[in-house]
């Protein structure tokens, strides 16, 4: 009998579905959960909003960017960050983009078909500028579109016309028929590793990556052309035109598995994400934002939904 669970999320995006997202599909496996608005565990994300400043429960934090986590807000933590802490787990974004089975190399793949259906450049698909002054995203598309024209499906530099839907799989199916694909995080942080790899990788398209300097652990650096690996913009867009020249040596480059010996990584690692849930759902803790000062009044404390009792001092 599975042990039941009263869970809660909070503060994630819009069209986010509390019934049917990652973690509670992963829970599910191992827990009986209950969606509660008075839950014992909660489940949050975004540091923009604050939703979860109404609970008192144990808290844990995800996220999709390269936040580190607040020990001052949060009692666990999943984040793409390397940290040698008990309380947080590595859960890098692309693990929520699909099973790894859409990554691995079967030897069934029709490679030939795969060349011929190749017919487009470079794909550049980014919402918005980043905080990098200069753009390097910028930068590197400017250049790499005075070899052939880079086409640009999302809200930022878009010469296309229309913009990739950010639905389910909409970008995986733009990507198909390209070559290349511009694949740069928003930021270069050790660690944060997010779908843009995995898209391109499931859309049988290079990825140019340019990110987590340590994604070399993670995935095979033969099956991506890595920033980190080149010497600056120059060499890397050299070797992009090379193999865009060369069909033999693009897909030599091509049919190389995405995993390591083609083994999916140990972030895919569904055991090794309950057993650290069933860790937090089992170890006995005071939470977090239930430490507080004697006299702490803060503007959440009377909206709390599970708030416990107030503190008297001293003199009762």
């Amino acid at each position: 009998m599975k042990p039941k669970i009263r869970i809660d999320f909070s503060d994630f995006w819009g069209n986010f579905r509390k019934c049917d997202n990652f973690f509670w599909n992963l829970l599910s496996k191992r827990f009986d959960l209950e969606l509660s608005t008075d839950p014992d565990f909660l489940i949050y994300s975004n540091r923009l909003t604050h939703v979860h400043r109404v609970h008192n429960c144990v808290k844990i934090f995800f996220t999709p960017e390269s936040y580190a986590p607040d020990w001052r807000e949060c009692d666990y933590a999943f984040t793409c960050r390397y940290l040698d802490d008990p309380r947080h787990m590595r859960l890098p974004l692309y693990v929520v983009y699909g099973p790894p089975e859409n990554l691995v190399r079967t030897g069934s793949e029709n490679w030939e078909a795969v060349l011929a259906s190749k017919k487009e450049f470079c794909a550049f698909v980014v919402g918005k500028g980043t905080r990098e002054r200069p753009d390097r995203r910028a930068e590197f598309f400017h250049k790499l579109s005075r070899y052939k024209k880079v086409d640009s499906a999302g809200g930022f530099l878009n010469n296309m016309g229309s913009n990739v839907p950010y639905v389910g799989g909409a970008k995986v199916e733009f990507l198909r028929p390209y070559k290349f694909n511009i694949a740069f995080e928003n930021a270069v942080v050790t660690g944060y590793t997010t779908e843009k790899i995995v898209e391109p990788m499931q859309a049988r398209c290079l990825p140019v990556y340019r990110g987590s300097p340590r994604v070399n652990e993670e995935f095979n650096t033969a099956s991506f052309l890595n920033y980190h690996d080149f010497a600056g913009d120059e060499a890397l867009i050299e070797e992009i035109i090379a193999l865009d020249r060369d069909e033999a040596k693009y897909l030599e480059r091509l049919k190389q598995p995405n995993f390591i010996n083609n083994q999916p990584n140990e972030f895919y690692d569904e055991e090794r994400l309950l057993n650290q849930f069933e860790k937090i759902f089992s170890q006995p803790i005071t939470p977090v934002s239930q430490r507080r000062p004697l006299f702490f009044f803060g503007r959440w404390i009377l909206v709390k939904r599970n708030r416990p009792p107030l503190r008297k001092n001293a003199s009762g």
